[in-house]
């Protein structure tokens, strides 16, 4: 097995050949704040909040998507890296339409959490107020737009877990938002099976289960970890 050696925070790491540079943090306990990243599917480098700075290079670097390569020296809590973290999470918040105090994933929000994690009190961006759709056309299942805030979890965990590939990203720039089926409500998709992979995915109160109400959402990650092991060590239960 080759390793690879680095610097993380001048914290000296070893890591196999092939890592990144958020699976390399995550083994020294130096946290990395993300939103899009969910251990078992693909990296989708969308929401940059894991961008960190390496020496050597004039741009800022996703840790998620960045292999982590030999004598690598990175840093990853910059003055420069807190101040644009907080501005990305105030651009989150101004482009879309998050109401926590009536969400269902009010206290139980990844996108909250960070939020204060990174400092934010308040957004000096104009709030945008765009017109967004809520879909409760599923018999279980709901999909508030104004919560979403593209991270394509949901689409990355339907198509490469459950193999439905029931979502996808519709548009471009700032008119992008997630579709169901070829743009039909959820509700008339055939392929979807309701497993609710996607409810249990989504880090904000985007997706939900019908019938919560306010800070009742509730996810069940360990069901998605135990689904990508047994995939890749082919173990299924019967």
């Amino acid at each position: 097995m080759s390793v690879n050696t680095l610097k993380i925070d001048g914290q000296d790491i070893a890591v196999e050949e092939g890592a990144t540079i958020l699976q390399a943090a995550r083994e020294a306990k130096i946290p990395i704040p993300t939103l899009c990243y969910l251990e078992g599917v693909s990296p989708a480098a969308a929401c940059r909040m894991c961008l960190v700075e390496v020496k050597g290079s004039p741009k800022l670097l996703p840790a998620c998507h960045t292999a982590a390569l030999e004598g690598m020296e990175v840093s990853t809590n910059t003055p420069k890296l807190q101040s644009f973290r907080r501005m990305n999470m105030e651009l989150l918040f101004a482009e879309g339409n998050h109401v926590c105090a009536v969400c269902v994933a009010n206290g139980n929000c990844e996108l909250q959490d960070l939020a204060i994690r990174v400092g934010m009190d308040h957004s000096r961006f104009a709030y945008r107020f765009p017109d967004r759709k809520v879909d409760m056309s599923h018999p279980q299942f709901g999909i508030d737009h104004n919560r979403c805030i593209l991270c394509t979890r949901c689409v990355r965990v339907c198509d490469e877990i459950e193999g439905a590939h029931v979502w996808d990203v519709a548009q471009r720039g700032e008119h992008c938002f997630i579709v169901s089926g070829m743009n039909q409500p959820w509700g008339k998709v055939d392929a979807c099976t309701s497993c609710g992979k996607c409810v249990d995915a989504c880090p904000t109160g985007a997706i939900f289960r019908k019938g919560s109400t306010i800070g009742e959402k509730e996810r069940d990650r360990e069901k998605l970890s135990f689904l990508v092991t047994a995939r890749e060590k082919q173990q299924w239960t019967r």
